[in-house]
């Protein structure tokens, strides 16, 4: 399921909007992947539940906010997947670091992430996590900040179909079944 808030007064920013597709590209990537796994474990928690006991219900979400905040726009891309074990938190944008199986991550993404939204936008990320509940990232750039010309596009994402619309990048499978 995808959930949507977006702040109609949100307003325009300067982003190069290459970069913030490609960051929140990766975010919902790996939303999806959390809420793949935590999906896929909870199946297999439920086949080997003895007749009797009840099942666990589990409705796959990611939700994304838009706002302004103190004089920022903020973007919240969050997920109630598995949550990032607390004992790794500190290392999640490392290059290379990666929870997922060999072949199926290369730890670049959240890497990649933080620098194009740090170094080139001067803004934020973070991440807040629960394990067995999920996680939200929380991506805050500064309205003042000025990486190009002419490259204020809206914050907000159009949906249509089975895909999204990212700051010109078409993102497939968002009515994609867990």
């Amino acid at each position: 399921q995808m959930e949507t808030q977006f702040d109609p007064n949100r307003g325009k920013i300067n982003i190069v909007p290459q970069d913030a597709g490609r960051v929140l590209l990766n975010r919902f990537n790996n939303a999806f992947y959390a809420c793949a796994d935590r999906n896929g474990k909870l199946a297999k928690t439920i086949a080997g539940i003895e007749s009797g006991q009840d099942a666990v219900e589990y409705f796959p979400t990611i939700s994304v906010i838009t706002k302004r905040e103190n004089g920022s726009a903020v973007i919240s891309v969050k997920d109630n997947g598995g949550g990032i074990p607390e004992k790794i938190k500190d290392k999640i944008f490392q290059p290379f670091f990666t929870t997922k199986p060999t072949g199926q991550g290369t730890g670049l993404g959240l890497s990649l992430s933080y620098d194009i939204i740090t170094k080139e936008h001067n803004g934020t990320i973070r991440a807040e996590s629960r394990e067995c509940e999920g996680t939200e990232f929380i991506i805050t750039f500064l309205r003042n900040m000025k990486p190009g010309e002419n490259n204020q596009i809206p914050i907000f994402l159009f949906l249509f179909g089975n895909a999204v619309n990212v700051a010109g990048l078409i993102v497939p499978g968002f009515n994609q079944k867990f």
